[in-house]
């Protein structure tokens, strides 16, 4: 199996391959910037491909951060993780029942 898939410590080779693959992914990503900002027919839909801008933009910057594992970026005020506050005791003993309903009698019509 390639090391990058089984999780073991990268050789040099598959250091190279992703070094090569996010240059690769990098180019595209300004190249597809630059499409998009100048060529107005790049920013549409068509039918046998979808909306163009999830191609040429989405596609490669989502594989660049999947190469990169998937960071999540945190913002500048993020708190610190939250410890869980603590919950409430839970009642001992059996489980309540639920109360028994009586159901409607049919009262007779009266005539007016």
């Amino acid at each position: 199996m390639h090391p990058i898939a089984t999780g073991s410590d990268p050789t040099p080779d598959s250091l190279d391959i992703r070094a090569t693959l996010d240059a690769v992914l990098r180019h595209a990503l300004a190249v597809a910037v630059v499409v998009l900002a100048l060529v107005p027919a790049a920013r549409g839909h068509y039918e046998a491909l979808g909306w163009l801008p999830m191609w040429l933009l989405g596609m490669p910057a989502v594989a660049l951060w999947a190469l990169h594992g998937c960071p999540v970026p945190l913002s500048r005020n993020a708190a610190p993780a939250r410890v869980a506050a603590p919950t409430r005791a839970r009642r001992s003993g059996p489980q309540a029942r639920r109360r028994a309903r009586r159901m409607p009698t049919a009262r007779p019509v009266r005539a007016a």
